[in-house]
């Protein structure tokens, strides 16, 4: 074993927090580049998504995962919960993200499970320069480590691109000295009918956030490569009549819209010539039927 792969550090770093806190944006900003889906909609995130950061010196797998929050209502709240727990276990450093100044209960609940979780564990505080009052922030930074001795809190500026670096620094430090876990050609464990999946609901999230519940999803029927264009077929499920008039629009310009900035992104993600195909079908009580989430892939 040469020196350098001594030297070589890998692990799995779960991030974790309540809700729309920015976790999957945070993912976004240590990669260096958009693979995992982001909205101001809570519970965007509803999969364990790894992200794979290889360098020379460290491959670091990023677990972006869905927000730990309150009650399992439904067969997607409680999948959602155990997929977030879960990742606890995989991980060798775990990142925190909390808002400044603000705690919530779903903040409890993260509390919970990291109590007695014997592993490092960074608390990432965001947002830090949108509170003028620094005794506010001094205080809750106090506040903070007396809920959780944390070995780091690491306070972030909206996600700096240099608080980012610091951060990344800070995290490949606390990584095991191990070999790849994967190839270093891998940028995620996911295939790109999922990635294209999560980039058309990002789109309706993202246009329909305050008009349509998060009980959607999005299904690939059909995945092909004809003379150099990417043919995709999608359809969208939603749960009520209602929701498939909103997801159309008018004369069809919201779906137009969405399947529009859906292809865009998938064009930039692929690096390919995108053909994209989508329709909207009613699947009554899709989420709280755990058979139809694993057919749906909720497994």
């Amino acid at each position: 074993m040469t020196t350098e792969t001594k030297n070589f550090k890998s692990g799995f770093v779960a991030i974790v927090g309540r809700p729309n806190v920015g976790k999957s944006t945070l993912t976004n900003e240590l990669m260096g580049q958009k693979i995992v889906i982001t909205s101001h909609k809570a519970q965007t995130t509803r999969h364990q998504i790894q992200v794979i950061d290889t360098t020379d010196e460290y491959q670091m797998v990023l677990l972006d995962t869905p927000g730990m929050h309150m009650g399992n209502s439904s067969a997607l709240n409680s999948y959602m919960n155990k997929v977030a727990s879960s990742s606890l276990g995989d991980a060798d450093v775990i990142l925190w993200l909390l808002e400044a100044g603000i705690w919530k209960k779903e903040d409890n609940r993260v509390l919970e499970h990291l109590q007695d979780i014997g592993k490092p564990v960074i608390i990432c505080i965001n947002k830090v320069d949108k509170i003028n009052d620094k005794e506010k922030l001094l205080h809750f930074l106090t506040d903070i480590s007396k809920k959780y001795k944390a070995g780091d809190i690491f306070p972030l500026s909206s996600f700096d691109n240099k608080d980012v670096a610091k951060l990344r620094k800070l995290v490949v430090k606390k990584l095991p000295t191990g070999e790849h876990i994967f190839n270093p050609d891998y940028i995620t464990t996911r295939n790109d009918r999922f990635i294209v999946g999560e980039f058309v609901r990002e789109k309706l999230m993202r246009n329909l956030g305050n008009e349509l519940p998060y009980d959607l999803t999005v299904v690939i029927d059909k995945f092909e490569v004809i003379n150099k264009t990417t043919h995709i077929y999608a359809t969208i499920l939603v749960d009520k009549k209602s929701q498939k008039t909103i997801v159309i629009g008018h004369k069809g310009d919201m779906i137009k819209k969405i399947s529009t900035e859906s292809r865009q992104s998938i064009e930039g993600f692929l690096q390919t010539k995108v053909f994209l195909k989508t329709w909207v079908k009613v699947a009554g009580g899709w989420g709280a039927d755990k058979n139809a989430l694993k057919d749906l892939g909720y497994d």
